[in-house]
């Protein structure tokens, strides 16, 4: 099933390919393009932008906190002092009071009477005082300022900075993929075009000899099975053409996602290759410089350091000023304070050993960090000289192959000679034409080889946009064929 829907997939694209002409596309254009429509791109926009954010946030926590809070209360009773049960006990002390006056002839008859009249006066009210009402609310302002929070502020600060630079060199790192990829795929769907030619060529070639093969066999000068033999080359020729078409469609297919582009791409800037570069010192320097891997890891270090810090200062106080005021009442006792300043220590003493191990556990991270970032450099160093050594590889097999291919056409024309003139076979002429055919796809395959190495050894040098330079280097050769003879 999911053969079929490749394949139903396949021949949709290559009919609306083929109803759409291809847009001619210069590798220059193609970055451009790349550097500002792939979807990778523009989510690295929103995170550097996020990662900038969280900087700005990082330089607020130095600024003081304000914050307004609105409540509103309904409690089950008014807030009061009920002292009513104590009006008996009052009276009774009152008359015992007065009698014992009486009797010691302190207080006269009068007195008494006048006394008594107060008590009563004083207990024939309620009382309670409410102190508050149950029904409340008010609107109070906060104002909260850190004084020392044990260097966690400026932590903060230095852990968004590094990170900005975290995202900024993840930036670099998706860019220089992202060329390495188009490069590979832009000479790739040229390197699918020029094996279609290839291959078209040698069909056309085949089946021309065939034209010939079958007039000789007319004349008696060739034998029926030579006439088979060159027929069978000419249905595995055009076999071997259809794979090319078919995997120039694959190759257009993902060079168009790598564009985010829906229409059909004609490259045409060739491929090339330049026979002198610097040497493999000069890009290891630049990797140790530039390799926005190698900078990450760097970063991570710093992270590492800030981290060690931040667990060290849990040991420490936090202080902080507080001041606060009622902007709005309703039927707020009199009681209630209005405002409040002050000032806070907080200390902690002990969290079941938690702080030590945390910050013992910071520093081994530290450590491990430091390990990789030698470990990261030497890969790094490894890396370049091996893509070093196999761009140097690709230059060997060109300069091979071109030789190969000054043979295979110097043989192919001896070979048509001596076929026509009968002194050669129908198979020794195939032979010479399918030779030149794979010559001429090596040698292609040689330079795409040769340009996807470079773009790969320039990303690990971390100057993927330095590619385009290569093409105006007075070292560089375009790959070329002159086919007017053969079509």
């Amino acid at each position: 099933m999911k053969r079929f829907l490749f394949t139903l997939c396949l021949i949709t694209s290559c009919y609306v390919s083929a109803q759409t002409p291809p847009q001619p596309l210069t590798l220059s254009d193609a970055i451009a393009m790349t550097l500002h429509e792939n979807p990778a791109m523009k989510a690295l926009k929103y995170q550097i932008e996020a990662a900038n954010d969280k900087r700005r946030a990082a330089i607020g926590l130095r600024a003081p906190q304000i914050d307004l809070t609105s409540s509103f209360i309904h409690t089950a009773t008014d807030l009061a002092i009920d002292a009513n049960n104590l009006k008996a006990p009052f009276n009774e002390a009152a008359n015992q009071i007065i009698t014992q006056g009486i009797k010691d002839g302190i207080i006269s008859q009068t007195t008494a009477s006048l006394l008594q009249q107060i008590a009563g006066s004083a207990t024939s009210f309620g009382w309670s005082y409410t102190l508050q009402n149950r029904n409340f609310g008010f609107i109070n302002g906060q104002i909260t300022m850190p004084i020392y929070l044990g260097g966690k502020i400026n932590i903060a600060n230095r852990v968004a900075h590094i990170e900005q630079e975290l995202a900024i060199e993840q930036g670099d790192q998706t860019t220089n993929s992202l060329i390495s990829t188009l490069v590979e795929r832009y000479y790739g769907l040229a390197l699918a075009t020029e094996v279609v030619r290839v291959r078209k060529l040698a069909l056309r070639g085949i089946l021309q000899h065939l034209s010939d093969a079958k007039a000789l066999e007319q004349q008696g000068l060739i034998a029926h099975s030579e006439v088979l033999y060159v027929a069978y080359k000419a249905s595995e020729a055009e076999r071997e053409l259809n794979d090319a078409k078919l995997q120039e469609q694959t190759t257009l297919s993902a060079l168009m996602t790598t564009l985010a582009s829906n229409h059909s791409i004609l490259p045409v800037t060739q491929m090339f290759y330049t026979d002198h570069i610097e040497p493999l010192s000069h890009f290891q320097e630049l990797a140790s410089e530039h390799n926005p891997i190698l900078s990450q890891v760097s970063l991570q270090h710093s992270l590492a350091k800030e981290n060690v810090a931040l667990q060290r200062a849990t040991f420490l106080p936090q202080i902080a000023t507080m001041m606060s005021g009622n902007l709005y009442e309703y039927r707020l006792s009199n009681i209630m304070p209005r405002w409040a300043v002050g000032i806070g220590v907080k200390i902690k003493l002990f969290d079941g050993l938690n702080r030590e191990y945390k910050y013992s556990a910071a520093k081994q991270t530290l450590q491990e960090v430091k390990y990789l970032t030698v470990k990261a450099e030497d890969d790094i160093t490894l890396l370049v000289e091996n893509i070093y050594n196999q761009l140097q590889n690709c230059l060997h097999t060109i300069a091979s192959t071109q030789t190969a291919i000054r043979f295979a056409t110097e043989y192919l024309r001896d070979k048509e000679l001596a076929f026509r003139d009968g002194w050669s076979t129908a198979t020794e002429l195939i032979d010479a034409e399918l030779n030149l055919a794979k010559t001429r796809t090596e040698l292609i395959e040689a330079v795409y080889m040769y340009d996807v190495t470079l773009a790969k050894l320039l990303e690990a040098a971390g100057i993927s946009l330095q590619y385009e330079s290569f093409l105006s280097n007075p070292n560089t050769k375009s790959i070329t064929f002159n086919y007017q003879d053969n079509e």
